[in-house]
């Protein structure tokens, strides 16, 4: 079974207006709601590609019961941990410009995160848990460093797709996948990268950290995998870009969805830059069949490794 744990999940609260006049009234055009968390989007995405999975992480109030009830709704089983402040609400104001209004999240007691890794300490070494997004203010800074201590004692495959610090501490625990996109690896060293072939040699670090395997997504100049065997680079289909938002988390899910059914890393590639893809070039998160369409356009090129 395939878990994600989501720590500080949200209602996003998505506003369409012609203008922001600020000190005004403003009336919207369009309004939705959704729920928002990294290792929400994983689960949805893996449902879409008929892959079940069940969602950790913290809600409470009636926002939460939201959060819950859409999960739900949609066949994706939960297991999540109540605490006692509302689930946050997130704002997205999307006019001539786009601005977020983002909620630092409720209180995680030391009694709610003792509870959430306890249902982590049941899992086996058949599972696998995604660790997606930030964690809640008021945290740990260690907390996905014990996570993932609990899952490399008890031989569960894990998976982080996080930045700086929260994942540069877990990278010695040897994460089944990391997904950082060129900024986030850039970030952990210091430098700028612009190309796929400048990834190669800082991902090659990460292996030598601890990692397994390591994609790099660098938006239309394409994507690259790294692992001890190997370094593909991968080509991005064409397509006209609608939103980003869940395009990190569709290549996540795209990549397990596929490791899953075929045990094949290249295979898993191909379908998690297709995922990506599809994701942002849709309002929303992808469809199979879009991944799908786009499977065709996604070219791999082997690199060859040299020496350690």
């Amino acid at each position: 079974m395939i878990y994600t744990l989501t720590l500080n999940p949200s209602v996003d609260y998505i506003v369409e207006l012609d203008q922001v006049k600020v000190g005004e009234l403003n009336r919207t055009k369009n309004e939705t709601k959704l729920p928002g968390g990294k290792g929400i989007n994983v689960s949805q995405v893996l449902k879409r590609l008929d892959i079940d999975t069940l969602a950790l992480g913290f809600i409470g109030g009636f926002t939460g019961e939201y959060v819950e009830q859409y999960l739900q709704s949609l066949s994706i089983a939960t297991d999540f941990v109540k605490v006692n402040e509302d689930t946050r609400i997130n704002v997205k104001l999307k006019s001539d410009s786009e601005t977020e209004i983002n909620a630092k999240g409720p209180i995680i007691t030391v009694e709610n995160f003792e509870a959430l890794k306890q249902k982590i300490k049941e899992l086996t070494s058949d599972d696998i848990l995604i660790l997606a997004g930030s964690i809640p203010s008021t945290m740990p800074a260690s907390t996905y460093e014990e996570l993932a201590k609990i899952c490399r004692e008890n031989d569960i495959k894990f998976v982080v797709d996080a930045e700086g610090d929260l994942l540069k501490k877990v990278l010695p625990l040897q994460p089944f996948l990391i997904k950082p996109n060129h900024h986030e690896l850039g970030d952990l060293f210091h430098t700028v990268i612009h190309t796929c072939d400048e990834v190669i040699p800082y991902g090659r670090e990460l292996i030598n950290k601890g990692v397994q395997n390591v994609i790099v997504s660098l938006a239309e100049k394409g994507a690259v995998l790294i692992n001890k065997e190997m370094a593909l680079i991968a080509s991005v289909p064409q397509g006209e870009m609608k939103s980003s938002v869940g395009a990190g988390d569709s290549m996540v899910a795209g990549f397990m969805a596929t490791y899953e059914k075929t045990q094949s890393i290249e295979e898993a590639f191909r379908f998690s830059v297709a995922s990506g893809s599809a994701t942002a070039f849709s309002i929303g998160l992808c469809t199979r069949e879009k991944v799908e369409s786009l499977l065709p356009q996604v070219k791999i090129e082997k690199k060859a490794l040299r020496g350690e």
